[in-house]
């Protein structure tokens, strides 16, 4: 099964804690604080690997958890940092926040690495916070939580050359005999249900990747059948080959199909007509195709499209080879063009915030009983050591610092009332 679209859950590693920890030694006098800071978490990273072609991987694997950091210890040991968690995926592996739609980065070379998930840095140890005032602080932080967030891995065939065209005109016949490929062929529609891959190789020692790319009908850019599913695909092509059938049994109608594949390509992206397209002639070997092909000509002519016209029939192996080296021609005088959701790289302008913006709500959930929620404030509670005296009071200088208790007053909260953050709750007290 070729599997080309999906969407998984990466949680980084959370940083080790930092430890509060004092020297004690027979002939030292106030040795002081040593506490150690905690590890790095692990981060989750993605990384091509050429060996692979789909993420069928993903389809019965999707969470990723990376380790997390250890934690300090006396004299000053800083804890382990945890390895990252590196994922392989297959090149051309467009990746995206499954929550935001962000663009997060492409994979396309074999080695190109992307963090999706970072881990969370350790917490420092008591020996950061000694002041001339404070020479034995009980305060020490717990490590960073890792980043948690679901990414949609979206897979697009990397290919210099795309192969287009209704089902049965022959795209995966002329796929097997220009390269080495071995798709399965047969006689009806929809035998191909994968996007096929190969190399071409002609005998001055110029190659290039082409690729068999299903699924057109007529209405495949609005979800018909295939074609959302490997429209996507042609994106990634330098150079189109148009195929149109010319077997007069078919029942088709060679214009026709030309125009409505050019239609589709339109509809799910207008710059996709902007690449350069060899119009194909396939299954010349047919009684009436030579004909055909005349008619087809003055059509194209009369609706005023000047384009060669290459005629081949790829169980004959006729043309094909004039056919290849006209590829690889044009494919040398073709750059690279960008992908359709790639960030533009333009100077933003600096975005500032008013002072009366919070980084965080309060709401009164019930009578007496208020929840603070924001990433920042959670953040901060998460790494904050509450296990000391010190550590409390310091969690609410910042809390006060952040304007937390002015913002309870203004909601309304008295001595006595219930604050929670996240999973804690304490009394608030003026």
């Amino acid at each position: 099964m070729f599997v080309d679209q999906v969407t998984v859950e990466v949680k980084a590693g959370k940083g080790g804690d930092g430890a509060v920890s004092f020297r004690r030694e027979k002939f030292v006098a106030m040795g002081g604080p040593v506490g150690g800071d905690g590890g790095r978490g692990g981060s989750i990273i993605l990384k091509v690997d050429e060996g692979l072609n789909t993420l069928m991987d993903f389809r019965y694997h999707r969470h990723f958890k990376a380790a997390n950091g250890g934690n300090g210890q006396g004299k000053r040991m800083a804890g382990k940092s945890a390895e990252d968690t590196v994922i392989g995926v297959p090149p051309g592996t467009t990746v995206h926040d499954a929550d935001t739609n962000e663009f997060l980065g492409d994979l396309t070379k074999q080695g190109d690495t992307l963090v999706v998930s970072q881990g969370g840095r350790g917490g420092r140890g008591n020996q950061h916070f000694a002041t001339s005032r404070v020479r034995a602080p009980e305060i020490a932080e717990n490590g960073e939580p890792g980043q948690d967030r679901f990414i949609q891995l979206e897979l697009r065939v990397l290919a210099d050359v795309g192969l287009v065209g209704f089902p049965s005109v022959g795209k995966s016949t002329l796929l097997s005999v220009a390269t080495s490929a071995k798709p399965k062929i047969a006689e009806y529609h929809f035998t191909t249900l994968t996007p096929n891959l190969g190399m071409v190789r002609l005998d001055d020692g110029r190659d290039f990747a082409m690729a068999d790319l299903p699924g057109l009908i007529e209405g495949a850019s609005k979800g018909v059948g295939l074609g959302i599913q490997f429209l996507r695909h042609v994106e990634r092509t330098r150079v189109i080959l148009h195929l149109v059938e010319m077997d007069p049994e078919s029942g088709r109608d060679p214009l026709t199909d030309y125009q409505q594949i050019n239609h589709e390509l339109e509809n799910y992206d207008p710059k996709l007509l902007e690449r350069p397209q060899i119009i194909v002639a396939t299954k010349m070997d047919m009684p009436g195709a030579a004909e055909r092909l005349t008619t087809f000509k003055k059509q194209l002519k009369e609706n005023g499209i000047d384009k060669s016209v290459y005629a081949i029939s790829s169980v004959a192996h006729q043309g094909v080879t004039k056919l290849m080296q006209a590829t690889s021609d044009l494919l040398e005088t073709t750059p690279k063009f960008p992908m359709g959701d790639e960030p533009e790289k333009v100077v933003t302008e600096k975005q500032y915030k008013y002072a009366d913006q919070q980084d965080f709500t309060v709401t009164e959930e019930e009578a007496h009983h208020f929840v603070i929620e924001g990433e920042k404030v959670e953040r901060l509670f998460k790494m904050s050591n509450l296990d000391h005296e010190d550590g409390i009071m310091r969690f609410a200088r910042q809390l006060r610092k952040m304007g937390i208790d002015d913002a309870l007053r203004k909601a309304g909260a008295e001595n006595g009332d219930l604050v929670s953050i996240d999973d804690f709750t304490f009394e608030f007290v003026e």
